[in-house]
């Protein structure tokens, strides 16, 4: 059967790859019921994924490429998941927010591919909408102590910086630093495969 949005719906291997161990985390990080904020969601694949398995969560996927909309509508069409909301337009960096208030916040492999500018939006914006007690949820490689977790991750972050200088895997320290500014204590920094973290952030 000819399906007209098979073109729209965009994969990522590493998508593919990662949806199952995140969402182990998920499963203690984030409430039974709400709304689930994810940022930067890309092609989609994480948004259905999860909201698969959450369905008495409302998952809210965003981007600001209008291409990553449309991936992400395409598959929101094709799952036909009710509680799996049409991706809103959100720039971190840009305010205000098309959303006011969120039980969680979720977002994946975004921090080292953008200016620090946007990891510090995403938490001045976190702080300012997730409800007390909410998660926000992080995943991405980061360094430890200034050093690199392992080599692929070094060769990893010097290809983001030549790309852009202003990229770049990002020490988890600093990263905790901007969360707890904003009202979030770090609960968990859970390792994942491919030298990757998911850090669990919980709203004082």
């Amino acid at each position: 059967m000819n399906d007209p949005q098979a073109a729209q719906r965009l994969s990522a291997p590493a998508a593919e790859r990662n949806a199952a161990p995140i969402l182990e985390v998920l499963r203690d990080a984030l409430p039974a019921r709400g709304t689930v904020l994810e940022i930067a969601s890309g092609t989609g694949q994480h948004a259905v994924h999860f909201a698969a398995a959450f369905p008495d969560l409302a998952w809210q996927p965003s981007d600001a490429d209008a291409r990553a909309r449309a991936s992400i509508d395409a598959w929101r069409e094709h799952t036909g998941l009710a509680n799996l909301r049409a991706p809103l337009d959100l720039d971190v960096r840009r305010e205000p927010w098309p959303i006011d208030a969120v039980d969680a916040i979720v977002c994946i492999n975004m921090i080292h591919i953008a200016p620090w500018e946007a990891a510090q939006a995403l938490m001045k914006g976190a702080g300012a909408r997730v409800a007390s007690g909410g998660a926000l949820v992080l995943y991405g490689p980061y360094r430890r102590e200034g050093a690199h977790t392992a080599p692929s991750n070094e060769a990893f972050d010097a290809d983001l910086r030549a790309r852009d200088p202003s990229w770049g895997v990002r020490d988890m320290e600093a990263v905790e630093a901007l969360a707890q500014a904003q009202g979030f204590d770090c609960e968990a920094r859970v390792a994942m495969p491919a030298n990757n973290f998911t850090l669990v952030f919980r709203k004082r």
